[in-house]
């Protein structure tokens, strides 16, 4: 016999704030939001400070898991392979027929407001991912692990945006574009 572990208001809340956000957008509502997670507006309100605030404890419990997946495990991969290790993810999500780019790059180009709470997570979200391209430089030995790493954010938000709107197929495109920046960049 298996038991199903209920989940708790908070959890439906932090769930339906990341499904529902990332499929309709940060202007979602909270009548929306908490008929989804079948909790009322008072439980809401007891729970999180504002929908602001849901929103970005919302994406902030959902970094783990983007990093889990984003990232290469630590097995050895050189510099070089754990970064296009990050972009053939890209490719793969990209495939995915609920595939709406990144939720990071999309809150942050929703909200505008860089000091609204679930743009400040997803600008640091954002930022660490262009600390490890950084880091994988310079360890690769890169002639200027700064610019690289703006490079392949660059490249990394503009793939998950194009794929994101179903503007293009990303397959073939990512890794011969990643491959011309690291190797203009010597990247070893």
């Amino acid at each position: 016999m298996t038991t199903e572990v209920k989940q708790s208001p908070r959890e439906r809340l932090l769930e339906a704030a990341a499904t529902l956000t990332y499929r309709d957008g940060v202007g979602i509502g909270v009548e929306a939001l908490c008929k989804a997670a079948g909790v009322s507006k008072r439980s809401m309100y007891q729970l999180f400070e504002s929908k602001d605030e849901l929103l970005a404890a919302s994406l902030k419990e959902r970094a783990a898991a983007f990093v889990a997946r984003a990232l290469p495990p630590d097995d050895g991969l050189s510099p070089r392979e754990r970064i296009l290790y990050v972009f053939e993810r890209v490719e793969s999500q990209a495939g995915a027929p609920d595939f709406q780019g990144c939720r990071y790059l999309a809150v942050q180009i929703e909200l505008k407001d860089r000091t609204h709470p679930a743009s400040r997570v997803a600008h640091q979200i954002k930022a660490n991912l262009t600390a490890f391209f950084r880091s994988e430089a310079e360890r690769g030995g890169a002639r200027n692990p700064d610019l690289l790493a703006r490079q392949l954010i660059l490249v990394f938000d503009g793939a998950s945006a194009r794929a994101g709107i179903g503007a293009d197929n990303l397959t073939g495109l990512i890794a011969p574009t990643v491959t011309t920046l690291l190797d203009a960049a010597d990247m070893h």
